[in-house]
């Protein structure tokens, strides 16, 4: 029994060793901050942001026509308010309502980048209305905010890569590189005539740029438990997207008689299967990154936790959401409550982490749910994007300038759930990353795609120095 109790005292003790090593060789990731030049900016960069979220760029679904009033209008807005862009950059439009931008550079055997943006926002749910500040379009200006719909996705990065762009041009800035800056205008339902159409294009003349940088990272604020300081997310991947219909046919019946299998009743249990039974999670790239990064800045005990993922990762995968995630979004069935219908539906969607895939997850779903019912993808997929590297000199030069205009955040790399035009981008660019200095915190998170959507006066700004700072520390 002694012998027994001092093995496992001796287990105990090198694990605890272990422990404590791994989480003292785990130290930051940070670089050092440097001064910035100071950047002057007029105010009529607020009211040049309000003008354009009073264009109702909507896009609402994937086979709707785009409203030609409201986008043309936005194009002529651009022409107008940005003349040294306009007359020193050509433009090329794609699919009609698309922007391609092309700075020329003075060097040619330096690789391009691409800055990009949506010109799209989402509809605003009618009963909402009288919960707004101001109405979403008006583009209302306070003392502190710009309110309206695209103020935070995604308006704001366009114009003030736009202003970025004029005020180096006032300067008679040259880029070494050429930069191209790309617009789409339905990110919002899957950018497949957008932002796909300009990468194709990209493609077909054979350009293979540095970088690609696209929305999708931002600042958080007082969201990270154990982190005071600002993390700046800047996101190496997104994962994939799928839906799938399930369906159910019987031959239904009356409700005084059910059968043992009802319509509505197995399609119910299909669903339940499927929540209870998700896939697992997984400690996969860029998930590791992440955890490297945000772990060395942790206290000690949490830094523990994260510098020892053999040990501790369920509960800080759990915490990152590291999974394919399982969501019910749709469901039909039934005409009448004394009929059981011959057919019910329920519509399944799933974020697909990296190194899964559309295929595989419908091979979980049959595996998962009853034979009995039919599963059939719908709607827009696409898999998990590639991952980026965090040794590039594309990436090292976009985490010097967040360090430097930002010196008190820490650049964390990661993993975006939700997808953005940048998906299309892998093709034609050695790393595509998603990171715009937009600021978000536990009170303004739920305003993307939700009500009183606005952004700071200060924060605005901040993305107008970004993109300025960002190109020339490119060139």
């Amino acid at each position: 029994m002694k012998k027994l109790l001092k093995l496992i005292g001796l287990i105990i003790i090198i694990v605890f060793g272990i422990l404590i090593v791994n989480t003292l060789r785990l130290s930051s990731k940070q670089v050092d901050s440097n001064a910035l030049e100071t950047v002057t900016l007029s105010n009529d960069i607020f009211q040049n942001l309000s003008k354009a979220i009073q264009y109702p760029t909507i896009s609402f679904n994937e086979d709707a026509i785009p409203d030609s009033t409201a986008f043309y209008g936005f194009h002529r807005y651009l022409q107008e308010t940005f003349p040294l862009t306009h007359s020193n950059l050509s433009l090329e439009k794609i699919n009609d309502y698309s922007l391609l931008y092309k700075w020329e550079g003075s060097d040619t055997s330096k690789k391009p980048i691409i800055l990009m943006s949506h010109q799209d926002v989402v509809p605003v749910d009618e009963p909402t209305l009288g919960e707004w500040e101001a109405s979403p379009f008006e583009g209302k200006i306070t003392d502190t905010h710009i309110i309206g719909r695209g103020t935070m996705d995604d308006k704001s990065t366009l114009v003030g890569l736009m202003e970025a762009v004029e005020k180096l041009l006032e300067e008679s800035f040259v880029p070494a590189q050429t930069i191209y800056l790309a617009f789409g205008h339905d990110e919002e339902v899957g950018g497949a005539n957008g932002a796909a159409a300009i990468a194709a294009h990209l493609k077909t003349k054979g350009i293979h740029a540095a970088m690609a940088l696209d929305e999708g990272g931002f600042i958080a604020e007082d969201m990270v438990p154990g982190v005071d300081s600002p993390v700046a997310m800047v996101n190496l991947a997104e994962k994939g997207f799928a839906s799938f219909r399930l369906i159910v046919e019987t031959n239904g019946g009356h409700s005084s008689q059910p059968p043992r299998e009802n319509t509505i009743g197995m399609l119910a249990q299909a669903i339940v299967d499927l929540e209870n039974n998700q896939l697992p999670y997984k400690l996969v790239k860029p998930v590791d990154y992440q955890l490297e990064y945000m772990g060395a800045e942790l206290p000690f005990f949490k830094k523990m936790a994260f510098a020892n993922p053999w040990l501790f990762k369920k509960p800080i995968l759990e915490a990152l959401n590291a999974h394919t995630t399982t969501a019910p979004t749709i469901i039909d069935g039934g005409v009448k409550n004394n009929v059981i219908p011959t057919v019910a539906e329920a519509t399944i969607n799933f974020r697909i982490l990296p190194g899964e895939t559309i295929e595989s997850t419908q091979q979980h779903i049959e595996a998962t749910i009853s034979d009995k019912i039919k599963v059939e993808p719908v709607g827009f997929l696409t898999n998990p994007s590639p991952v980026s590297s965090i040794d590039s000199d594309a990436f090292k030069a976009l985490e010097q300038t967040i360090r430097d205009m930002f010196p008190k955040s820490i650049v964390v790399p990661g993993l975006v759930g939700g997808g953005t035009d940048a998906r299309y981008f892998y093709d034609i660019s050695e790393d595509v990353f998603r990171f715009y200095p937009t600021r978000i915190g536990p009170d303004s998170m739920t305003r993307f795609h939700g009500i009183d959507e606005k952004i700071s006066k200060d924060n605005y700004r901040e993305i107008i120095e970004f993109s300025y700072h960002l190109i020339k520390k490119f060139n």
